[in-house]
């Protein structure tokens, strides 16, 4: 395909998006099912484009001076990826492809974008307005430097399994595709952030991948699950288990010793946990499914640890899932705080005297972080907050409350959020 043809591409499951509010994984494989003629580069280009869009909707609309997946493209393609005025002239021009010739109108914009600097800390930092009281109570005058972080590209982080090898091992399995260690987790190692134009490589071919060597995990979610504390030869409870990705850091963190158990509302959820356990060379793993009337039943009251990673908007994930932030309501963030709540009561009723309940969110929100924790406090006034991490290299990452507060600007993760709380003897 020809330059014209893919920025019509990419303009064309813009608008599919806008228009029926399709999630952009289903519009671009949409896309990808009628262009059988489409070959992977144009595949990548197309589906890097649009994503880049999303990530930058609303400052790419005020520099253009006009909302709509035509400026938009035409927009990332100038300010984010570089392209000269001309390029863009002639790929828009492309008589048997392109989208049409540029309007004058266009043309001044993308010479002479309207400066952002005036405007608005929701359209500098690339999100809606409604969420704007959010952000300030929890980012003060940093929220568009924040969101700003939040609309990048995201680099793929992996996760050693030291029930399998070493990080020195994997590391040196993982040099063809240009993995590097992360200071913050020995057992972390990431690799950067592709041109949006280029083939990620694939990691499930590097031969000791299905040997378990490693999981792909954002270092963010590597140090939420780290944040249980020492877990060797305890009883541990991953009440929000979904696919496992922090089950299974939990499980090699605790080195064949004790029991821990997974279990998540949703059945489907686990269907792979199982699988990957056996990949990771996990021993002490059982899967409780809700399937099974009383799945839970015997370990209340028993547990040292009961890891809760709780369902939530997702905003601390919006460089890899764009099109999420657009499409979140206010509903939607009043019904995840209702469900916050119930997943807190229940996990509470598991931990025994001396244990800890560790909530997590991969969201940036007060309504699902801070405030959940002081509502679960109300309800129960025999636990206490204790610090979420006692690594000094984490020390700028704590709150004044103790909470761990981890995002793209302050700690090169995705956002997340972490409180750890104890039940005492």
């Amino acid at each position: 395909m020809r330059d014209g043809g893919r920025l019509s591409a990419a303009i064309e499951v813009l608008g599919e998006i806008e228009a029926r509010h399709r999630p952009v994984r289903l519009a671009l494989k949409a896309w990808g099912d009628a262009a059988r003629y489409a070959g992977a580069k144009d595949r990548a280009f197309v589906s890097g484009l649009v994503l880049d869009v999303l990530r930058r909707r609303r400052s790419l609309a005020w520099r253009m001076g006009e909302d709509s997946p035509r400026a938009a493209a035409l927009g990332a393609l100038r300010f984010l990826w570089d392209w000269p005025l001309e390029r863009i002239a002639d790929a828009a021009a492309d008589a048997a492809h392109g989208p049409g010739e540029l309007t004058g109108a266009e043309r001044a914009s993308l010479a002479a974008p309207r400066s952002l600097h005036d405007a608005p800390a929701a359209v500098r930092g690339d999100y809606p307005d409604w969420l704007d009281a959010g952000m300030a109570r929890v980012f003060g005058e940093d929220r568009a430097a924040e969101g700003e972080a939040l609309a990048q590209r995201a680099p793929v982080d992996v996760r050693v399994n030291l029930l399998k090898t070493d990080p020195e091992r994997a590391l040196k399995a993982l040099q063809p595709l240009h993995a590097e260690p992360v200071e913050l987790l020995p057992t972390a190692l990431r690799m950067p952030a592709l041109d949006p134009t280029a083939r990620s490589g694939a990691l499930e071919a590097v031969p000791q991948f299905s040997k378990g060597w490693f999981e792909v995990q954002d270092l963010g979610s590597q140090l939420a699950a780290a944040a249980a504390g020492e877990v060797r030869g305890k009883q541990v409870l991953d009440l929000c288990a979904g696919g496992g990705g922090k089950t299974l850091a939990l499980a090699a963190a605790m080195g064949a010793t004790g029991q821990i158990y997974a279990y998540d509302a949703d059945a489907r959820r686990l269907a792979d946990t199982v699988r990957r356990g056996e990949r990771a060379g996990v021993r002490n793993l059982q899967v409780r499914s809700p399937i099974h009337p009383d799945a839970l039943k015997g370990l209340e009251g028993r547990m040292d640890v009961v890891f809760i990673d709780a369902p939530c908007t997702g905003t601390g994930s919006w460089r890899r899932h764009p099109d999420t932030k657009w499409r979140l309501t206010p509903e939607a963030l009043a019904k995840r705080q209702v469900d916050q709540d119930q997943v807190l009561d229940d996990g509470a009723r598991f931990v025994k005297p001396g244990g800890r309940v560790v909530y997590v969110t991969c969201s940036i929100l007060p309504e699902e972080d801070e405030d959940r924790v002081a509502a679960f406090l109300d309800r129960h006034p025999d636990f206490q907050v204790r610090p979420a991490s006692d690594d000094p290299k984490l020390a700028p990452n704590l709150t004044p409350d103790g909470f761990l507060r981890l995002s793209p600007r302050a700690s090169q993760t995705d956002g997340f959020f972490v409180a750890v709380l104890e039940k005492p003897r």
